[in-house]
């Protein structure tokens, strides 16, 4: 099987969460994703409490905070019966962008749901949403979702395309030229804004996907391909700065490699499974950037299912990652 821009397109990724707030400056983020870690290691072993701990001492070291620990760290207290605390995280995590149709979506959340807790949340949801609003650069978020809907209208065209050779032509002669100006543009904005993901525009997935669908034009365009590799070390730093999460980054470098290699080199596990001979090596990659190894996101999945609780692990996967054999 080909993996190219078409085996990509138009895969929208819902489970990106959305949030945006200053971070401090010189803040290590590389170190904030392994505490987070940390704290997910515990609540593998349903040491809730513990977990909890990890998540505040965050909270109070960071200006900026990924929406995904707001949203576990109010079911965690939840469960060890805070609800007080409880609603101060969630509020927070309003603040950072959970829409209120989302938190009634969460069955976790049933307990919040109704009453006077409810009716407060209600009441400070516009101010909330408000300060979220302001603390996005509105600009860089009105360029990358144009940069975004463009991207979206050039690749429709590969679905006027029949078979595999025609869609490969378009890619590589159409689509190509469009994504090495977006690449371009990119590379202006992290130079004048720094990365538009979810801490500057609120938005994790316009971005991420327009990468994506770069790295994923055909085996021929990637293995040449020079912009990837000098926007790399950028994107690195832009996880350093909190700027970009180590999911995004895993995802389009995880295209990089699949697509560039013909599926042979290991990646993060999320567009080639590992087996038993690979798993080191896909595990190794996810924890130079910060992101949970693959056994440890299985047992968050099985949490999941045991608690009732919502991870809202960002993976391409749903469910489990497999582990083949050898």
């Amino acid at each position: 099987m080909k993996y190219h821009l078409f085996a990509f397109l138009f895969c929208l990724l819902p489970f990106f969460t959305v949030t945006g707030v200053e971070k401090k400056a010189a803040a290590d983020y590389l170190h904030y994703h392994k505490q987070a870690v940390a704290a997910e290691s515990l609540i593998a072993e349903e040491q809730f409490e513990a977990a909890l701990g990890i998540y505040e001492s965050v909270f109070g070291a960071y200006d900026f905070v990924f929406l995904r620990e707001y949203q576990i760290a109010t079911q965690l207290a939840l469960s060890l019966q805070e609800k007080e605390k409880a609603i101060r995280y969630l509020k927070a995590g309003i603040a950072a962008g959970w829409e209120l149709k989302a938190i009634r979506n969460n069955e976790y959340l049933a307990p919040l749901h109704d009453g006077p807790e409810w009716e407060d949340i209600a009441e400070s949801y516009p101010g909330l949403r408000a300060q979220y609003e302001a603390r996005l650069d509105q600009q860089a978020r009105n360029m990358a979702r144009k940069m975004f809907n463009k991207d979206q209208r050039m690749a429709l065209g590969a679905l006027l395309r029949l078979g595999d050779k025609a869609r490969e032509r378009y890619a590589e002669r159409k689509f190509a030229p469009h994504s090495e100006m977006q690449m371009k543009a990119l590379i202006g904005m992290l130079q004048g804004h720094g990365y538009p993901g979810e801490q500057l525009i609120g938005n994790d997935f316009w971005m991420s996907t327009i990468i994506s669908h770069h790295n994923s034009i055909s085996q021929r365009y990637a293995e040449r391909d020079t912009l990837y590799a000098f926007l790399r070390p950028k994107l690195i730093q832009s996880i350093k700065d909190g700027q970009m999460s180590p999911y995004e980054f895993a995802l389009v470098d995880d295209w990089q490699k699949a697509v560039a290699s013909g599926r042979t080199e290991p990646g993060y596990g999320f567009l080639n499974p590992p087996d038993s001979s690979t798993l080191s090596t896909t595990n190794a990659l996810r924890k130079m950037i910060g992101l949970r190894t693959i056994e440890l996101r299985n047992q968050l999945i099985e949490v999941e299912k045991r608690t009732g609780m919502h991870f809202y692990l960002p993976d391409w996967v749903e469910g489990k990652i497999p582990i083949g054999r050898e």
